[in-house]
């Protein structure tokens, strides 16, 4: 930060009063003017005066600026001073040349910028280029265990600028640029700063994905920041994790999340995003919500986005609670999900009867727009209702949606319907279906055969003949489960014919019998009436139409009609 902060200001001052001396062309200094600036602090909120140099203001001679060249590169005056200011300050000038003092409010310079000093002969610095590009062709090329004594060779003075150039070119092994930065750490002329790690750890995340190199990277980072307290900072931790976790990484990923402490790091929303994504890849959603509960409680969130995504990865993990936990967190600092997160989160606590009425209480927050089209969850939790036999609850979201939307279609009244027909309530089950016509909808088949299965099992078969027939009415074409529901009362009545009628109306419907239809009756024939005869007249029945009979039921068949053969030949043998 404060470099940039240091390059700006250097700017404003070439504009103004920037020369180049022959024998140092890409040196640039100050004219021999007079610069003061006020700057506030931003602590102290205090006008403080700084000088950037300070020469006789009369001397205006530019022939004496090479002579001067020496006393500024020692360091007595430090361009640094100059740092705070930003390219549009002005430095108005006086006629006679000299520069007056302007002054800036706390808004123009932050007082924190003015961290460090570094003098002019280290700005000054030139990369020698020719052994940059020998150092450069050794690396880009594969290099056997003689890399770190071809270097020494070299007889390299080593600098940041320097070091940074090497790091950021491209072509070059990832291996080799950790090998070359262990190198230049044991140099006693080059000093390792955090710009120079963030450099190397984003060069080698950028172009390398291989395992290899991303644990040799992290052991370096890791060594580094336990010698060097605050010198490893988080972006570059954040970069590591976001590697690992894309080589699959999670147990990697949680021992840099745990190290960050140790190097004096405080994880940002990034950090808490990539760790917990990184887990979640490889199913350690445990271990995931453990970091996501640190994230809650130590903060900051990330974006709504990665909200929703963290959301989904919990529910997909079966943590739907612990998942509106973080939505609810969420909603209070206004970074609510994605509406794609919000409906799989909502479905996901419908699937788990302690968790529907939260999806329920999540409802509340569609309003207008959001609401009239989010008919996805609002069926979910109407499912949900039913499953846990709030029924009441049901019908009075049912009621909701159609007095404020979004509007519900069939699906949402069949499983209402269902509900209340399983409940054996089938008077509120005819409501609902009226309710559906009331609205212009047309009850489907579906809806016929849940109401025609709840009358049977309750043995109102007149009901369900009634509903059969209003069936008929409005489809032409019928579901055998239609029928079976009827089959399957009028056998358990024990009224047979009324059970082969059916059975033989099927056909004219469009609806084929299949073997449950037969089977049941089968069954029913030969258990409580034994009449074998009608059985196995069903059974070639069902061989003309290539259906096969279960080899229980026809041993049940063979057993019914032997029993009845030997009791007849018992009576013959009694009247003898």
């Amino acid at each position: 930060m404060w470099r940039s902060i240091a390059a700006k200001s250097r700017v404003v001052a070439r504009n103004f009063c920037a020369i180049k001396t022959p024998n140092n062309r890409n040196k640039v200094y100050p004219s021999q003017s007079h610069i003061s600036i006020w700057v506030s602090s931003q602590s102290s909120q205090n006008l403080r005066f700084l000088s950037y140099f300070s020469t006789n203001p009369n001397e205006n001679d530019h022939s004496q600026s090479s002579s001067d060249d020496s006393s500024m590169i020692s360091g007595e005056h430090n361009d640094n001073q100059f740092e705070g200011l930003s390219e549009q300050t002005s430095l108005p000038f006086s006629e006679n040349g000299d520069a007056q003092m302007e002054t800036f409010t706390s808004g123009d310079v932050n007082a924190d910028s003015f961290v460090g000093e570094e003098n002019v002969e280290s700005e000054a610095y030139e990369i020698d280029v020719e052994k940059l590009d020998n150092v450069l062709s050794l690396l880009q090329s594969i290099v056997d265990e003689s890399l770190e004594s071809t270097l020494d060779s070299f007889s390299l003075v080593l600098h940041e600028e320097f070091v940074v150039k090497v790091l950021q070119t491209p072509l070059v092994l990832g291996e080799n640029l950790i090998r070359f930065f262990k190198w230049a750490m044991k140099k006693q002329d080059l000093s390792v700063t955090t710009r120079v790690i963030d450099v190397l750890v984003s060069s080698i995340c950028s172009r390398d994905l291989r395992r290899k190199n991303a644990y040799a990277l992290w052991d370096l980072v890791r060594e580094i920041g336990e010698k060097n307290e605050g010198l490893v900072s988080v972006g570059s931790l954040n970069q590591l994790i976001a590697l690992l976790s894309k080589l699959g990484k999670g147990k990697a990923v949680l021992e840099v999340f745990h190290k960050s402490k140790d190097f004096g790091c405080v994880p940002d929303s990034e950090t808490y995003y990539y760790t917990i994504e990184a887990l979640c890849r490889r199913s350690f959603y445990d271990w995931a919500w453990i970091v996501c509960e640190k994230m809650l409680d130590q903060g900051p969130l990330p974006d709504s986005e990665k909200i929703g995504k963290i959301i989904c990865w919990l529910c997909k993990g079966s943590k739907a609670k612990d998942a509106h936990t973080v939505y609810l967190l969420a909603k209070e600092n206004n970074k609510c999900p994605p509406k794609p997160a919000l409906y799989f989160l909502i479905g996901s606590l419908c699937r788990d009867d302690g968790t529907v009425k939260l999806a329920l209480e999540m409802l509340n927050d569609f309003e207008g727009e959001a609401q009239k089209y989010a008919i996805k969850p609002f069926s979910s939790v109407i499912r949900g209702l039913c499953r846990i036999k709030d029924l009441d609850g049901a019908k009075q979201l049912l009621l909701k949606m159609i007095a404020e939307g979004p509007p519900p279609g069939n699906a949402v009244f069949n499983t209402i319907i269902s509900g209340y027909c399983k409940g054996g309530d089938m008077k509120e089950a005819v409501e609902i279906m009226k309710l559906l016509e009331s609205r212009g909808l047309k009850p489907d088949v579906y809806t016929y055969t849940v109401i025609i299965s709840g009358y049977s099992n309750g043995g109102q078969m007149e009901e369900a003949c009634y509903i059969l027939s209003e069936a008929k009415k409005k489809h032409s074409k019928l579901s055998p489960v239609t029928y079976h529901a009827l089959i399957r009362g009028y056998c358990k009545l024990e009224q047979f014919d009324k059970a082969l009628e059916l059975l033989a109306e099927m056909e004219k419907f469009g609806v084929q019998p299949n073997v449950d239809e037969y089977n049941k009756l089968i069954q029913s024939l030969c258990l409580k009436s034994l009449d074998w005869e009608t059985a196995e007249k069903l059974f070639a029945e069902m061989k003309e139409k290539g259906l096969y009979l279960n080899s229980i039921t026809r041993s049940l068949i063979t057993a019914v009609k032997e029993l009845e053969e030997e009791g007849l030949a018992k009576e013959v043998s009694i009247e003898a």
